[in-house]
Order: C-alpha cells, then structure tokens, then sequence
C-alpha cells in the first residue's frame, strides 16, 4: 500500500529532531519488508509554530519527507485535516500521530495488516494508560463516561492515531463543520473499523501543548458539536424550577391563610438568586450554541496553508 504518515506540529523545537529520527528508521524499515511502497511519505503539518519547527521539517534530507506551514495556529484538529485533504485520493492509507511518538509508532505494522484484511478505519487505542499522571487518567475516564450519556459515540482511550482509507478520508471530508471533533466523527462515518491496542509511552523531551484550559475547551467542543443534550437539560432545569416555584407559592399561600407571617428578606434572596443563576446559566449554553451556528454559516476556511516543502503542485 502507499501510506502517508501525517505529523501535526505546534512549537516542537525541543523535540522534533530527536523524536522523529528513529520513527526514519522505522519508516525505512516498512518499505524494505514490502509492508508499504517506496512512494510512501511522511506529512508535517507545522500549525503556526513560533520556534523553528519548520526550519527543522525543511531541513530533514529525506526524500519522502514532505511539510505544510499553516498561516497561523488553527488548532491540532484543523491541523490534522490539512494534511489529510491536501493529499486526498493520492494515496492508499493514511496514519496520523503526535510528534512526540507517546502512541506507539510500532502499531503502524498491525494497523497495516488490519488494512489489508479490509478494514477502512483502524483505531489506535491505550491499554495500558500508566505513564500518565493519576489526574489525566481519571479526568479521561469521566469525559468517555459524559459523551457516552449523552448519546455521542466515541472509542475510550483513543485519540488521534489511526489508519483510515482513502475511502474512510474522502467520507471525512463530506462533514463541513468548521469545529472538528475528529474522535466522533470516524465512528459517525460507519465504515468498517477494529482497534489495535499499544501502551502509552513516556515523552521523551519538551512539554505537551494541552494545557487544562485547552483540554477543557477541546471536551466542550466534543459534547457540544455531537450532543444537545446541554440543551435539553436547560429545559429538565426549568420544568424543576417552575415545580419549585409552584411549591414555594402554595406554602406562602398556606402560611398566608393561616395567618403566620412570612418574615426576612434572606429566604426571598436565596430564591431569586438561585432562579437568576440558573437562567444565566440556561442563557450562557444557549449563546455556545449559537455561537457555532453563527460561526458555521460564516464558512470561513478552517485553515489557510502558507508555505509547502516537497509537494508538487
């Protein structure tokens, strides 16, 4: 088959070079054992980093080395999706893997021969997660359990390594949405899947580039793109905010009739302060939904690709 490995790269100075020379050897490897034809390449999507991460992509003297330089920095996903449909219908499989080679690059031979038994889409998925810390491990586990209650299909502990087809690649593109959650996308697409099972390795230089922040952001995105349930939990909250309310005035009537008097201002406080906080809240999962609607019918490009290295035009 003719294979392209796809390496998405945000500021991987520190780690390029090191990290990606023996994934060379093993590279050459898979060609010389017929596993994958000489006219296989290796992609670097460099998404607009800061550092000399595209010196170092132009200066690799391999002849299947090939890169892409985003404009600026749309994100790992949007990065992703460049390298893949820049080479749409060039080559058989396509496999895309973090730079800084956690996800076992040695599955690649298994998801090869997956491929060659007729599967379109094979997931790379974490067995053994011991290398991450205790709180990554359990942040994980609760974000596969949210997506999964809320109706959205995933594969637990698989990112973004994975073979795909031609097939499977020209399926992805038919989905326009400009906010990619790829994880969900490839089991919407239906086509014949398995998974090959590796053990998460540690990393060998430099930091990761997913912050808290972002890790939450990217989860939003996830449930939100995929699920509206969020929406339909506003309306669960407000059908029980109108049932307490409903109770609260009857009390107050009863206690009316009675003839108590309904003293302080510290339980009407509470009251409006609940109500007002659940409406602001109703209203703020509604405005993130209208957000992506409003940035969906922009159709702006998801990226912009400034630059090119060993790409024929």
């Amino acid at each position: 088959m003719r294979l392209l490995v796809i390496f998405p790269c945000y500021n991987e100075e520190a780690i390029l070079t090191a990290s990606i020379s023996p994934f060379f050897s093993y590279f050459e490897n898979l060609i010389a054992s017929n596993l994958i034809d000489a006219e296989s390449k290796i992609c670097f999507v460099d998404d607009g980093s800061q550092d000399a991460t595209w010196q170092q992509i132009i200066s690799f003297s391999q002849t299947y080395v090939t890169g892409i330089k985003l404009s600026t920095n749309f994100g790992h996903q949007k990065a992703l999706l460049a390298g893949l449909e820049t080479f749409q219908n060039t080559f058989d499989g396509y496999v895309t893997l973090d730079v800084d080679l956690q996800d076992d690059m040695r599955c690649i031979e298994e998801m090869i021969k997956k491929y060659q038994e007729g599967f379109d889409i094979v997931y790379g998925v974490r067995n053994d997660r011991t290398t991450d810390t205790s709180f990554k491990k359990n942040s994980a586990t609760l974000f596969y359990r949210i997506m999964k209650a809320m109706g959205v299909k995933t594969i637990p502990n698989h990112a973004d390594f994975r073979l795909i087809s031609n097939k499977a690649l020209l399926a992805l593109l038919q989905f326009p949405e400009s906010h990619l959650f790829l994880r969900a996308i490839f089991p919407k697409i239906g086509l014949k899947s398995t998974y090959v099972y590796y053990k998460r390795l540690q990393r060998e230089a430099g930091t990761t580039k997913y912050s808290f922040k972002k890790m939450v952001s990217f989860a939003w995105d996830g449930i939100s793109s995929f699920s509206a349930a969020p929406l339909r939990w506003i309306l669960y909250m407000g059908i029980f905010a109108i049932v307490i309310s409903i109770i609260l005035l009857v009390w107050a009537t009863v206690n009316y009739l009675l003839g108590n008097v309904i003293e302080g201002w510290f339980s009407i406080l509470i009251v409006v302060i609940f109500f007002g906080g659940l409406q602001t809240f109703a209203i703020g999962v509604i405005g993130e939904y209208l957000g992506k609607v409003f940035m969906q019918t922009k159709n702006r490009p998801r990226y912009i690709i400034d630059k090119t290295h060993g790409i024929q035009e």
